[in-house]
C-alpha cells in the first residue's frame, strides 16, 4: 500500500496552504488530491497556490489531481468543474453530478463523498472511466474487501479514508456562520477562524461532530492504525490521509511506516497518541461497530 493526501477541508490562508505543499513534496506520500471540495467562496483566496502546489509537488515526484466540489450547485461552481477537466491534470469528483462534464472518454478518479457501497455502482463508475475510488469511511472491513476484489477485476484502484475526520455530510447552508448569528452569504469567513473546525458537543457537553463551514465531520480522528495489515490483506491500494493544521509530516512519516508495515499495530498506536496528545481517536467503522467507538 502507498498514501494520498487529501484536499484540504479547511479555510487556511493562502501562506499556510503554499508552506503546507512544499513540506508535503518531501513527505514519502506518493499522491496528493488538491482543491476546494468544502465551499466555493474560500476559493478565491488561495487558488493562485494551486499552480505553484503542482508543481512542486509534481518535481517531487508526486501523482498530483485536482478535486471538485462535493456540493455543485450555484452556476459558476458548474463553470469551474467543467473548467477542471479542461486543467491537463487529472480530476477526482467529490459529487457525482461532476460527471456531467466530463468529456467523452478521459479518466477520473473517485472521493470518499460519493456513495460507493457495493460492486454495482463501483462497476457503473469502472465503465464511465474511473481509474481509483477511496471508499466512504464508514464501511466496515468485509464491505471493503468486497469492493477491493471487485476493482482489481474492473481494474481500479482501491483507497481507504487512513486518517483524518471523517466527512460524514455536507449542506447548503453554512452552520459555521449561523453559529456566530451570520447568514451564509455575508458570513466574513469565520470558518477560517477553526483551522481544524469547530467541535460541537451535546446538550449534556459531550464531544460530538466537528462543523466546517457547510461540512459536517466527525469528532474524532477516524485512523485505521490497528487494521493496516487487514487492509493489506484485503487489496487496498493506498490509504487516504486528511491534512490537519499541525503535525502533519510527523503524520506522514508515521502512516507510511504503517502502509510498509514496518512498525506494529501497537507501537503505530502508540506512536500516533504521541503525535496527536489529547485529541480523540476512534476505529469503529471497520469494525462494523459506530465510528466514533475509541481506538483500544
Amino acid at each position: 500500500m502507498d498514501l494520498t493526501i487529501g484536499p484540504v477541508a479547511f479555510f487556511w490562508t493562502a501562506e499556510t496552504v503554499r508552506g503546507f505543499y512544499r513540506d508535503l513534496a518531501a513527505s514519502p506520500a506518493r499522491r496528493v488530491v488538491i482543491g476546494e471540495w468544502v465551499c466555493s467562496k474560500r476559493l478565491p483566496f488561495w487558488q493562485d497556490e494551486i499552480p505553484g502546489a503542482v508543481e512542486v509537488l509534481s518535481a517531487a515526484g508526486k501523482e498530483v489531481a485536482l478535486s471538485t466540489l462535493a456540493l455543485v450547485t450555484l452556476r459558476r461552481e458548474r463553470r469551474q468543474t467543467a473548467d477542471l477537466f479542461e486543467a491537463g491534470l487529472p480530476v477526482e469528483i467529490a459529487d457525482l453530478g461532476a460527471l456531467r462534464y466530463l468529456p467523452e472518454g478521459v479518466p477520473f478518479q473517485v472521493g470518499p463523498t460519493v456513495n460507493v457501497y457495493n460492486e454495482g455502482t463501483l462497476e457503473w463508475l469502472a465503465r464511465k472511466g474511473a481509474t481509483r475510488v477511496c471508499l466512504p469511511p464508514e464501511l466496515p472491513l468485509a464491505s471493503v474487501a468486497v469492493l477491493a476484489r471487485a476493482g482489481r477485476a474492473a481494474g481500479v484502484a482501491i483507497e481507504v479514508w487512513g486518517h483524518g475526520r471523517a466527512p460524514l455530510a455536507i449542506s447548503g447552508r453554512c452552520y459555521h456562520a449561523r453559529l456566530h448569528d451570520r447568514a451564509k452569504d455575508s458570513c466574513q469567513f469565520v470558518c477560517g477562524d477553526d483551522p481544524d473546525g469547530r467541535d460541537v458537543e451535546t446538550l449534556d457537553g459531550r464531544a460530538f461532530l466537528t462543523v466546517n463551514g457547510v461540512q459536517t465531520l466527525g469528532h474524532a480522528h477516524t485512523t485505521v492504525a490497528g487494521q493496516v495489515a487487514d487492509l493489506a490483506e484485503a487489496g487496498v491500494s493506498a490509504l487516504r490521509l486528511s491534512p490537519q493544521a499541525s503535525g502533519f509530516p510527523g503524520l506522514v512519516r508515521l502512516y507510511d511506516k504503517m502502509a510498509r508495515q514496518d512498525i506494529t499495530a501497537g507501537d503505530a498506536l502508540a506512536r500516533l497518541q504521541a503525535l496527536m496528545p489529547g485529541a480523540s481517536l476512534a476505529n469503529g467503522f471497520l469494525a462494523a461497530a459506530p465510528g466514533l467507538r475509541p481506538v483500544g
